[in-house]
Order: structure tokens, then sequence, then C-alpha cells
């Protein structure tokens, strides 16, 4: 697949994100039951980082007498950099929350290199840093999350633990407050106690999981000063690529300028000209030769309806009037009703785009029907328009030969620069022997 342009959204809060606390929806949020398992198995991973830093630490500085230790400690830092990137992975997993890689560009060149830029990455050590206290940390949330998660279990199934077991349950609150049920109906009072305390155990795992998320989005992220960088980096990037597609599309409509006043010198305005002549020495027949003038005047206009044609088309060319008059649709199935394969023409939108929305999308399912009609040696083809939340996406595909790829001053780059122009992306998948998609993702608001 070949991406023309590209954008991108902010990291996600997850469990962070503070409108998702509501009882109803912290009970049948995913995240939450996702955040009770980590908590009550991550203290397996945190005990074996614990062991496998504290064991390699204690090689590395024993070894490092007779010099093996150099290389095992950078095994080490490459290990716990590893661990890091699992531990990532996790939490977005568990937590939904994700977190930016926060690791420098290794240069290129050998391992020894590629190593000292590990080294004085401080990436490096909050990953260690991270690791290094994740057992202990982990360690507390397993004991909340095993008492809290026993007593719910206890209270909540005490009817059906009774039925099972068969025998009576002594409820000592105090030296002077003892119950006994005998009965597992008499359990059910408790059974709604387990109930509410379900609840208090669904928010005391919520509230882990933000501290977890919390903290390892501090230690594993970059550092706000990386941040800064790479949105920098971002926003540079993409006000290069927004430059040069800016650039591109005002070459194009220069070229688009010239092809026009072309057509108009050599089409349309010979036409008039000859119409003019014609009418011109129709005028000096008129007494002399009757019929000679008839002929030049019926020659006159059929060069001026000709030239009317010429005009049409120009116009159409530049913006068909059918996209003003009646939308998208009409203006689609009209392009579909002149191309030379069937096209089956699809438009679902609940209410008309911007008008550069739309004459873009009209432009870059005209500009592929052609390409299809061109080179694709389809028998076939299909566009559908559809509406995704704020997104216009324009999908053109057809049976054909493909291999299409959107070459520098080709077709398809500067339909590509077209959807650059309102921050649009066009992707072209367009694999050897077929089928060929060519897909536009249009905003409406920009």
């Amino acid at each position: 697949m070949n991406a023309m342009a590209y954008g991108g959204d902010g990291p996600a809060n997850g469990i962070l994100d503070g409108r998702s606390w509501a009882p109803l929806r912290v009970i049948r949020d995913p995240l939450t039951w996702r955040a009770a398992l980590y908590l009550l198995v991550s203290m397996a991973f945190g005990l074996a980082w614990f062991v496998i830093l504290v064991t390699g630490f204690a090689l590395s500085a024993g070894l490092l007498i007779i010099w093996v230790g150099v290389p095992l400690f950078a095994l080490l830092m490459i290990a716990w950099r590893g661990g890091a990137m699992l531990e990532r992975f996790l939490v977005t997993a568990a937590f939904g929350v994700t977190i930016p890689n926060p690791y420098r560009r290794l240069p290129e060149g050998g391992p020894l290199r590629k190593w000292r830029t590990l080294a004085v990455d401080p990436a490096t050590w909050k990953d260690l840093a991270y690791l290094a206290v994740l057992f202990p940390i982990t360690l507390v949330e397993f004991v909340i999350s095993v008492v809290m998660w026993t007593a719910t279990g206890l209270l909540l199934f005490l009817p059906l633990i009774m039925v099972l077991d068969g025998s009576h349950v002594f409820i000592n609150l105090g030296d002077s407050l003892t119950y006994v049920l005998t009965q597992p109906v008499a359990a059910l009072p408790v059974s709604l106690v387990g109930m509410l305390l379900l609840v208090v155990s669904l928010y005391v795992t919520r509230t882990v999981a933000v501290a977890h998320a919390s903290f390892a989005r501090l230690m594993l992220g970059p550092s706000e000063n990386q941040r800064l960088r790479s949105q920098t980096e971002q926003l540079r990037a993409r006000t290069e690529h927004l430059q040069a597609s800016r650039a591109r599309g005002v070459d194009a409509a220069e070229a688009e300028r010239r092809r026009i006043e072309r057509d108009l010198h050599d089409g349309a305005q010979q036409r008039l000209l000859a119409v003019a002549m014609d009418i011109g020495r129709a005028r000096t027949k008129l007494e002399s030769d009757p019929e000679g003038a008839r002929a030049l005047i019926e020659q006159a206009h059929a060069g001026t309806r000709e030239a009317i044609a010429e005009l049409r088309d120009l116009a159409r060319g530049i913006y068909p009037a059918i996209l003003t008059d009646r939308g998208l649709d009409s203006a689609l199935s009209s392009l579909a009703g002149r191309a030379p394969v069937p096209v089956v023409v699809e438009v679902q939108l609940p209410t008309r785009p911007p008008a550069a929305v739309e004459s873009i999308a009209y432009f870059i399912v005209a500009e592929s029907l052609a390409n299809i009609s061109k080179y694709a040696r389809a028998t076939r083809a299909g566009v559908r328009v559809t509406r995704e939340d704020q997104w216009v996406v324009v999908e053109i595909s057809d049976n054909g030969v493909g291999g299409a790829a959107a070459t520098p001053g080709g077709g398809l780059a500067g339909l590509a620069d077209r959807a650059a122009g309102i921050d649009g992306i066009l992707t072209v998948d367009s694999p050897v022997g077929g089928p060929t998609v060519i897909r536009a993702d249009l905003p409406c608001v920009w």
C-alpha cells in the first residue's frame, strides 16, 4: 500500500479518562476487568525482573575484573529495555493508556556505537528504575487485589458455598454479637453486602490501576522536553509535507491554467474565428449568391454549435455545473455513465459536504476512472462514497491488472496533492494482477 498523506491522533488516555467513573460505566467498562486481571498477575512479572536485575548486576560486577562483565552488562541493558517495551504493551492492553516511544534514534554504525547511544539515553535508566521498583509496587497491588476480591467472592457466593459445603457459618461481630447461619437462605443478606463490596472492589481496582498507569506513563514515557521535541519534529515534518504539497498544487494549477488557455486558443477561439469569417463571407454574398451565402451561414451555425460544445466540455473540466446543482451523487453517476466500463456508484452521505470536499472527491473519481479506461484493462469498476465521523471516504476499485503507483509527477500523485490541500489522505493499494483500490479520506472539518 502506498500512502500519499498521513495524519495522527494523540495518545489514548484509557483508564485515566475521568469521564468513565460513573458506577454503571465502571462496572461495564472492560478496562476495569482487564485492570483487575493485570493487578493479580503482574507481581510475577515484577518478581521475575527483580531476580533478573539483581542476578545480572551481581554477575556483571563480579566478572568485571576479567572484562566479561562489560558485555554481560551490555546484554543486561538490552534486556531491561526489552522488558520496558513489553511493559508498555501490557499497560496499553490492560489500562488502554498509550505510552509514546521515549527512546533516542539509534545511529548508523556498529554495535559499540549503538550501545553507547543506549547508555547515554535517559530513557534507558528510567526503564531500569521502573523495573527495579516494579516488584514492591506489584506486591502491594497483588495484596490489595487478593484481599478485596477474596472478601467479595466469599460474601457474594456464601449461599452457594453453604450448599456445596453443608456446614454452618459463624459471623462474629464482637464479644457478645455472634450470628450462626444454618441455612443458605439465611445467607442471602450477606450476598447483598457482597454485591456492595463488589462495587467497592471495582472502584479500588480502578483507583490502583490509575495510579499504576500514571506511574508507568511517567517512568516509561518521554520526558516533557522529549515530548516538546517530538511535537516540534512532527510539526516540522508536517509543515514540510504541506509546503511540498502546496507547491505541487500551485504547479498543477499553473499547468491547468496553461492547458485551459491552450484549449481556448486552439479550440473554441479558432472555431469562433472561422464562424466570424464565414459570416463575413456570407454577408458579401447575400445579394450576388444567396445559395452560397446560405451554405456559409449553415457552416457558421455548425461551427458555433461545435464551439459551444467545446466550451461546455472545458467548463465541465474546470468545475461541473451538475456538481453545484445536484450534488456529488448525480455528478458521479454522470461520470460513471460516460465511462467505457460498467461502474457501480454508491453514495451514502447524510448531508452534503463542503464544496471543496465535493470538488476534490469528484476529480479524484474522474481521474481514477480515466486511468481505469487507459491502463487497467478492467471489465468493471466501483465507486463508493461514505461518511465516517468527520471524514468523507471515497473508494474507487476495479478488477484490472493492478500495478498502479503514485509516482512523482503522475496523475495519482496529483490526486494526493489535491487531497493534501485540505489535510486529506490518499492511499493506493494495487498489487500486480489486481484488484486496485484507491481510497481518499477527506476531512469535512479543517
